[in-house]
């Protein structure tokens, strides 16, 4: 068979990447084309993505690396949007989703429409950073960009009609926003009318796989536009009873099911259904993650402290374990800051001993996050009673072998990890189904799980986690 190439252009919160994937028929080869950071700009307090810069080096990747290429796909993060006014031009800079201006939105959408009912119509966790509380921070602010705007689109959607100049949503992202209702699989537009959303704005939902059009004579192809959907194209499995955790700056982690789970017990565990690819809908929760690592680097970088990230893994090794644990979802670690002093701060009013050194504070949040991915897999193993034999780690987080080892031992299950590259290898797998050069995914998961070379991590110490899982519970359900 001939080789045959596509690009998977995968935007994440600290980085961009273009990436040539090509594919021989036994296995998938990648090569990193361009690869640029993702700086977000505080300006007039606002805090924006520099959208502009980041379609300067996509562009720039593909030119590149555009020959004998059979298509491009786009992936991104979620939740946040591009306003257009009606001749398709930008209004402003995309918003950050870490901006304050959703502080007390909640509460304002909740008053216009019950909590629960939003959760009825939308099957989608309650995170203030959501897409529905940022326009609706909009509408009550009478922002002038809304009344202009002819548009809505999600960030990966701006960039495919930068590329081919149509303007549709991809359905993976639209299940992001809390726009869209899995029951009628259409925008909802009942809860977006009642808030005063104008629906108007809202463009035609593509399913993955679906080619939106071309890129200088290039198919463009709408992969899961959604990273976490991408990711998870790409877990190297060959049974059902698995779990995923797509990590880096969040940490996603969850089930693959065949229809949305949206109930009582789903609503009080404040867990989401995200769309995924071929009929299936991603069952998971989004934690906090490795952002908390990152800020910490942040904070001790600026004190002169250049650590790596495997500095920060050996630090972690060296200090005593679960002397102080936090809950990683606390509303107080959301924003960019001193996430270091924050930590001392949760320590100290939850009446445990506050860490001293940068090594105990390292230690916290490794073991903090393994304790709470352990406690939303018992939730959801609870919510489905699915089965769940093993837990597959991807993305930039699985090359933590300290953090794997310490999920293994806290969950009681086999770890398996790889690849890092999972979202982008997920975008270039839809695209290769959709140009035929694949059967379907499960075809997609039985090459990955023969051809990559992943690690394997069993439990280890299992009473002193049981017991430190016991104090954690308590800290999470005190702390609510």
């Amino acid at each position: 068979m001939t080789t045959k190439n596509v690009l998977a252009i995968d935007l994440g919160a600290e980085s961009g990447r273009v990436l040539r994937v090509s594919f021989d028929g036994k296995r998938f080869a990648m090569e990193d084309v361009h690869r640029f950071p993702n700086t977000p700009v505080t300006a007039g307090g606002t805090f924006y993505w520099d959208v502009l810069r980041l379609w300067h080096d996509i562009q720039t990747g593909i030119q590149q690396s555009k020959t004998d290429v059979g298509s491009i796909g786009i992936d991104t993060w979620g939740v946040d949007f591009a306003l257009l006014d009606r001749d398709g031009r930008l209004l402003s800079n995309p918003v950050h989703y870490r901006d304050s201006r959703t502080e007390g939105m909640m509460d304002w959408v909740f008053e216009r429409v019950p909590r629960r009912q939003i959760f009825e119509r939308t099957g989608i966790q309650f995170i203030m950073l959501n897409t529905l509380y940022q326009v609706a921070s909009l509408v009550k602010n009478q922002s002038p960009l809304l009344e202009c705007a002819a548009t809505l689109l999600t960030i990966p959607d701006l960039l495919n009609y930068w590329l081919t100049g149509v303007l549709s949503c991809e359905f993976t992202l639209a299940t992001t926003t809390q726009f869209f209702n899995p029951r009628t699989n259409d925008w909802d537009y009942d809860t977006l009318q009642a808030i005063g959303i104008p629906t108007n704005i809202l463009t035609p939902i593509v399913q993955p796989g679906t080619r939106i059009g071309s890129y200088e004579g290039i198919p463009v192809i709408a992969p899961a536009c959604h990273d976490t959907g991408s990711a998870v194209v790409a877990v190297p499995t060959t049974t059902e009873n698995y779990a995923y955790l797509s990590s880096g700056t969040w940490s996603l982690i969850g089930l693959e099911l065949t229809e949305p789970v949206i109930s009582d017990e789903s609503y009080a565990a404040n867990v989401t259904n995200e769309g995924g690819v071929y009929g299936t809908y991603r069952f998971l929760k989004n934690v906090m993650g490795l952002w908390l690592a990152q800020q910490c680097r942040v904070t001790w970088h600026a004190e002169g402290k250049d650590y790596s990230y495997n500095d920060l893994t050996r630090l972690a090794a060296s200090a005593d374990p679960f002397v102080s644990l936090i809950d990683p979802d606390d509303p107080r670690f959301l924003p960019p800051g001193d996430m270091p002093a924050r930590i001392r701060e949760f320590c100290s009013q939850t009446g445990q001993p506050v860490p001293q050194t940068d090594a105990e504070v390292i230690r916290i949040v490794y073991e903090s996050l393994a304790l709470k991915y352990r406690y939303v897999l018992d939730k959801m193993a609870e919510i489905t009673g699915k089965p769940i034999d093993r837990l597959h780690i991807i993305g930039g987080g699985s090359q933590n072998k300290l953090l794997n080892q310490m999920t293994a031992s806290a969950i009681g299950r086999t770890v398996i990890t790889g690849p890092v590259e999972a979202t982008a290898l997920g975008n270039a797998i839809v695209q290769f189904i959709s140009l035929g050069e694949i059967a379907d995914l499960g075809q997609a998961r039985a090459i990955l799980s023969e051809t990559l070379d992943t690690e394997h991590y069993e439990p280890g110490d299992q009473s002193a986690w049981e017991d430190a899982f016991i104090r954690f519970t308590t800290l999470v359900e005190t702390n609510a």
